[in-house]
């Protein structure tokens, strides 16, 4: 949950505010053709970025969103796409004990670094004491 609340800004945005050109040609992602990065960036309640990731999707989720990633924006998608991610990535492996470095492994499998580390540790902190836990 804080992970999600993290990159969609509380269920707020399903598309990701910057325009993408920062992921132009980011061969990791697998933006490999001009325009790439502005039409691959991240959509989803996870943020669902690059090319490689929809096309990942793509055959999991009963849809092309490689070929209409818009579509990603869509909750209903949105969502398809983000329980896709986590499973195909074995996500689940970083939230066995709850400890601090399970979260820090599972927020660099998820953003590709640690950005906003705090903000998804505050976010994480308020669920597990919302559920009790």
């Amino acid at each position: 949950m804080a992970q999600v609340s993290h990159e969609s800004g509380g269920l707020l945005y399903f598309e990701e505010i910057a325009d993408g050109s920062a992921y132009e040609w980011r061969s990791d992602l697998g933006n490999v053709n001009a325009g790439d990065g502005r039409r691959y960036k991240g959509r989803g309640p996870i943020q669902l970025t690059g090319r490689a990731n929809y096309r990942s999707a793509s055959g999991r989720v009963g849809a092309n969103v490689e070929s209409d990633p818009e579509r990603v924006n869509m909750p209903s998608m949105g969502f398809k796409t983000t329980i896709d991610f986590w499973n195909n990535n074995g996500l689940s492996r970083y939230c066995v004990t709850g400890s601090a470095d399970e979260f820090k492994q599972l927020t660099r499998r998820i953003n590709g670094g640690y950005n906003g580390l705090k903000d998804r540790e505050a976010k994480f902190a308020r669920a597990r004491s919302a559920m009790g836990c």
